[in-house]
């Protein structure tokens, strides 16, 4: 093959993501991992419980209620638009490119600064099953967590297939785990507080507007990472339903999960010893019921979760990079796929030498959880700016269809849009309330992207000169009406990928 044949081979525009490497069951296990429920309990409980007290299974319950409303945005966004971009695709294509470059941009700043937030706690959980020394040294946590790095991002580059496979033995564990001691803990009862339905519905004791938003800033977080299955979309069997269904199965399982263990640490341990314990939670809720072996087995759960989360969040972030490099928004190299694997090699690479460099750099400014507290809630801020803005465009592509029934209007109208409002709400008083620290890494990242943006408009790239269709569900219903499942019959759509909006 000549130099210039090989090349050609490697454009991007040519070779494109293994379909059909994942099944249903595949997206609802990815959701779950995405969300992470063991490793975001261990993280975040503390951080909940000093907002929330309490009450915090009422903050998980009534954040979880607009976080659907984004749930079925994707879902209804998947069935129009295949795309391995998600939210950057989709409101590129409702609202302006520029706003799905933002969307874009949003998901790989917040995906980058978690692969510290979550590979220096994987170090350190690890240490801590051989020696509690060990897991303080921060740079040693930090070795232990680019290994784990290093061998999901292998994962990540030998295709989604192997990375679900991996990804069923580590969160069924975690899950596994997270069940048997919350349930246990809930049946036998006893210890520090009484069950209180408050804890459930009370969010009076939320402190009013503010602190209201403020808690929902960290519900976000313990939610952010279910849409992976969006961004496997192109990768899965029967996409155009696989991946939304799976997203919302995720949604719900991992709800349950947060709020059996939730309610589990209200009953055995007290606010004062959550905030005095706060890295070792869930190993003091396995204590508490089993000692010795039944915090040990939670710890396992963490290490698992922490890794399996790596894993989908480098999938996140590198199949991303792969939609806008493919539609050069950013550098094109971020759109080659591998030959053999089909896999974004080059994205994985670069994130991978990045997060690396930012994981050394990081192990250096502080205790883990100081560093931990900035990155939740600067990620935060920027989940809500795609979540909001994906919440919006399914009105906008759908705004034709909404009033065809009671469900597209409650289901593709009302609920998103209540979704889309509720991140808006929150990102504006989080403007108010957050500290400088954590605006400058939660804003400052997300403006950064002006940057390239910038010069691809410069560089009259198509995605911002109009060469793609506008997302509207009503041309794809008169397409499909006219030639049954829609394949190539509607202009500008990606390998014909146009999802049947009919039985919506």
């Amino acid at each position: 093959m000549s130099r210039h044949g090989r090349q050609d081979s490697l454009r991007p525009e040519k070779h494109g993501l293994r379909a059909n490497a994942l099944g249903s069951a595949d997206a609802v296990v990815m959701a779950i991992a995405g969300s992470a429920p063991a490793y975001t309990l261990a993280a975040a409980t503390a951080v909940l419980a000093g907002a929330a007290g309490l009450a915090s299974p009422a903050a998980l319950l009534s954040c979880a209620i607009p976080m659907v409303g984004i749930v079925l945005a994707f879902r209804y966004l998947g069935r129009l638009d295949v795309n391995a971009g998600a939210a950057y695709s989709w409101v590129g294509r409702a609202l302006h490119p520029g706003l799905g470059f933002l969307s874009g941009w949003a998901l790989v700043v917040s995906a980058t600064l978690f692969m510290v937030a979550g590979a220096l706690p994987a170090g350190s959980y690890t240490l801590s099953l051989f020696s509690d020394g060990w897991a303080q040294n921060g740079m040693l946590s930090a070795a232990v967590g680019a290994f784990w790095l290093l061998l999901m991002a292998a994962l990540v580059a030998r295709g989604a297939r192997i990375s679900a496979r991996a990804q069923w033995v580590m969160t069924g564990i975690e899950v596994v785990v997270l069940l048997v001691v919350g349930v246990a803990v809930l049946v036998r009862g006893g210890g520090a507080a009484v069950f209180s339905w408050s804890w459930l519905f009370d969010v009076t004791a939320l402190g009013g507007p503010e602190g209201f938003a403020g808690v929902a800033l960290i519900a976000a977080f313990y939610f952010w990472g279910w849409d992976v299955t969006a961004n496997l979309s192109e990768e899965t069997s029967d996409s155009r339903r696989a991946s939304g269904l799976g997203g919302l199965l995720g949604v719900v399982s991992v709800l349950a999960v947060f709020e059996i263990v939730t309610i589990a640490v209200n009953l055995v341990m007290s606010q004062g010893d959550v905030q005095r314990n706060s890295g070792t939670v869930l190993a003091d809720l396995g204590d508490a019921l089993w000692p010795g072996w039944g915090g040990k087995a939670m710890v396992v759960a963490v290490m698992l979760s922490t890794i399996a989360t790596l894993e989908t969040t480098l999938i996140q972030v590198t199949r991303t990079l792969f939609a806008m490099g493919r539609d050069r928004t950013l550098p094109a190299v971020f759109g080659l796929v591998h030959r053999r694997w089909q896999t974004p090699w080059a994205a994985v690479t670069a994130v991978t030498a990045v997060a690396l460099t930012l994981l050394f750099a990081s192990s250096a400014l502080g205790p883990v959880n100081t560093v931990l507290a900035d990155a939740f809630s600067a990620i935060g801020l920027q989940i809500c700016v795609y979540y909001s803005l994906a919440g919006i465009s399914v009105v906008v592509a759908y705004r034709r269809l909404l009033f065809n029934s009671v469900a597209n209007a409650v289901f593709i109208g009302l609920w998103p849009l209540s979704g889309a409002l509720f991140m808006m709400w929150v990102f504006y008083q989080s403007l108010l309330s957050l500290d400088v620290t954590v605006l400058v890494i939660g804003l400052g990242a997300l403006a950064a992207g002006v940057f390239p943006l910038v010069w691809y408009v410069i560089a009259d790239s198509d995605y911002y000169t109009g060469r793609h269709a506008r997302l509207d569900a009503s041309v794809a219903a008169r397409v499909e009406s006219q030639y049954g499942d829609v394949t190539a019959a509607v202009p500008g759509q990606r390998d014909g990928r146009v999802g049947r909006v009919g039985d919506l």
